[in-house]
């Protein structure tokens, strides 16, 4: 289903891609475990064995995707057998999301980075793979699967901008055929979003008027769109889908006063909210699922300092409190069930354990074990990752994550601050392949969701309206000097490092605070803000007076984007750098990185730059990956070494025998 967000429309993609009261992290204070073996770079970063197990609607199959040639491809087994059948044989990119229709597998991928995906669709053997959408400068994907929808066995409903890059339209896509045909003739309205109902008719279609998000609604399709609401750019109402009977919707909403989105039915018809599911007072709420068989609701998902669950179902909970009791210490998710929801895959994870997966005959109580993300990791050499919060200087409360090294006092270390990407996103507790990285080589990480981090109310995100290299970095650098005061880091040896906007981070903390970091990494990282406002993608054209109000106008706030933009302020850099960027990337230009390479060469400082042609926003194929990590490791080994030697290598599992 598609939804709405308070910002850039998700088909975009996220910008640039701990609670109150967490835990403070424990003091050691018993004698040190030895120190774990240094895990190979490429241990952490290289394809998983198997990963994305789906179960098909009829339960007789398993799929998976796994590598071959260094790609993830998808196979499909049949239930019960050990013997795959590989279905895609991509070499190009990596297959990205994936799903059943029917007995055909649906799935996209780009081109190098482009971002521009293609919706593919392979019969369960193999022998039959096609495109569904064009292969070049168009950006497809799937809104509707139309499951049950009866006489749509063999449809999906595609959007797609090929008519105009700037919007997405519907179009019904036969899978077997790649027979295209257009749902709505959108040419007048530009209608730049869509929402189905239950019987797969698009009941609600959405645009913006630049900065306020327009709904227009028609009870069948036989009728016009008529506009029904208009939401405040910084409000939310994200409709999630229809009540079973097509009438009301479910919806993710900050309306009414609100603070925090709650998950809420309104009724359209009436104009009305009708009632209030649930709500939390400290997160933000935007996670609702449903049985298909039965037709009622399952459970309300939010995030607090890890995912949290809230069951509505007792039949949803009676299974999920079951699963949970055989893995006590993980975190257990059920998902992708058949039909007959009777069978599901089952997640089991946590910080250090990347995740395994297992299938669930729910009749027989029986699981059996498919496979494990990494099983060349072993969860008791890496590290915990531990909520913390601190409050800022103009009194916010920032919660984040501290993972420290293992067999080492956790006092006067080197530290990494890894900042997330968007920057309306946020990082959340569970393995990151990065913290543990970097922890195994002796570092302390923090991560942080400073102001405009998602999740945490309307006010806090509003905190961070033209605030780039502003209070968002205030954050960020008493965030550091939180971990300086605590005695954890030591503060000759603090890097900073990020992508996307936590690559615009790096190169703002060491620009605007030059004595704060020994060196910084920025991966995909914005300098420019002007230039950046001029190269984003056609899709997001739309919304760019949102961007204006968010970021800065070049028309109006130019002083302000000149100040934040540390390309114009390179004279302060004092330190060494590391940039990396992809060729292709349609978010962060080239550009951005080129120029900030070429001013700090003018002036003599160190910077190293590496550019991957086919690459696009961070860098997805896995040979690219290791050289990236690979040259990140030896840039802070040289800068803020930690000394760390390990009592033995683990066996690189990448060599032949291993």
């Amino acid at each position: 289903m598609h939804t709405l967000t308070r910002a850039l429309p998700l088909t975009a993609g996220v910008l640039f891609l701990a609670s109150c009261g967490a835990p403070e992290p424990k003091t050691e204070t018993a004698k040190l475990e030895p120190p774990p073996p240094t895990i190979p770079m490429k241990d952490f970063f290289k394809n998983p064995e198997k990963a994305s197990f789906r179960i098909s609607p009829d339960g007789q199959y398993i799929s998976y995707k796994a590598p071959w040639k260094n790609r993830m491809n998808i196979f499909v087994m049949k239930a019960g057998d050990t013997t795959a059948t590989q279905v895609t044989a991509d070499t190009i990119r990596d297959v990205g999301g994936y799903f059943w229709k029917g007995d055909r597998l649906l799935y996209g991928r780009d081109i190098n980075g482009d971002e521009n995906f293609i919706v593919f669709s392979a019969s369960k053997d193999g022998k039959d793979v096609k495109a569904l959408t064009p292969q070049k400068g168009v950006r497809a994907g799937v809104m509707d699967d139309l499951h049950d929808v009866p006489g749509m066995e063999k449809s999906v409903i595609v959007q797609m901008n090929k008519r105009n890059p700037e919007v997405f339209d519907p179009y019904l896509v036969n899978i077997e055929t790649g027979v295209t045909k257009p749902l709505y003739d959108n040419s007048k309205e530009n209608f730049e979003g869509w929402i189905t109902d239950h019987a797969g008719v698009i009941r609600i279609a959405t645009k913006t008027d630049g900065t306020d998000q327009l709904l227009f609604y028609r009870a069948s399709e036989k009728e016009p769109f008529k506009q029904f609401m208009k939401v405040g750019y910084k409000d939310s109402f994200s409709p999630l889908f229809f009540t079973f009977d097509n009438k009301n919707i479910y919806v993710a909403s900050n309306l009414n006063g609100r603070d925090k989105s709650a998950i809420v039915e309104y009724d359209i018809a009436g104009n009305k909210e009708v009632k209030e599911l649930y709500a939390n007072p400290d997160y933000d709420v935007d996670g609702l699922d449903y049985s298909r068989k039965r037709k009622v609701l399952t459970e309300v998902s939010y995030t607090g300092w890890k995912t949290e669950q809230v069951f509505l179902d007792d039949a949803t909970k009676a299974r999920s409190e079951k699963l949970k009791a055989k893995f006590p210490g993980y975190e257990v998710f059920t998902y992708g069930e058949n039909d007959n929801e009777d069978k599901f895959m089952v997640w089991v994870g946590n910080d250090r354990m990347p995740g395994k997966y297992y299938f669930y005959d729910e009749a027989a109580d029986k699981l059996n074990e498919m496979a494990t993300l990494y099983p060349w990791l072993d969860e008791k050499n890496l590290a915990e990752m531990k909520p913390i919060s601190y409050k800022t200087s103009d009194g916010l409360t920032v919660n984040g994550y501290l993972t420290l090294p293992k067999g080492r006092e956790a006092k006067a270390l080197p530290a990494v601050l890894l900042v997330h990407g968007g920057p309306w996103a946020r990082d959340i507790w569970g393995y990151d392949p990065e913290a543990q990285f970097l922890a195994n080589r002796g570092y302390a990480v923090l991560q942080l969701n400073y102001r405009g981090s998602t999740g945490y109310g309307r006010k806090y995100w509003e905190s961070s309206f033209k605030q780039w290299g502003k209070k968002m970095q205030d954050d960020l650098t008493e965030g550091v000097q939180w971990m300086i005061k605590e005695g954890t880091a030591d503060p000759k040896r603090v890097a900073i490092y990020g992508g996307s906007y936590g690559g615009y981070a790096t190169l703002a903390g060491i620009t605007f605070t030059p004595d704060l970091y020994a060196c910084g990494v920025d991966y995909v990282g914005v300098s420019n803000l002007f230039t950046f406002m001029n190269t984003v993608p056609a899709y997001w054209k739309p919304f760019m007076d949102q961007m204006h109000e968010m970021v800065g106008d070049p028309a109006k706030d130019s002083l302000l984007m000149a100040e934040a933009s540390p390309v114009f302020h390179a004279d302060r850099i004092k330190c060494p750098l590391f940039i990396a960027q992809g060729a292709n990337d349609p978010r962060v230009n080239k550009a951005e990185s080129d120029q900030m390479v070429e001013a700090l060469k003018k002036r003599g400082v160190e910077v190293e730059y590496m550019v991957k042609n086919n690459e696009g926003h961070g860098f997805h194929n896995e040979e690219n990956r290791f050289d990236f990590y690979g040259a990140m490791e030896k840039f802070l080994d040289q800068h803020i070494g930690s000394g760390y030697k390990a009592t033995a290598a683990a066996p690189d599992s990448t060599k032949k025998g291993s």
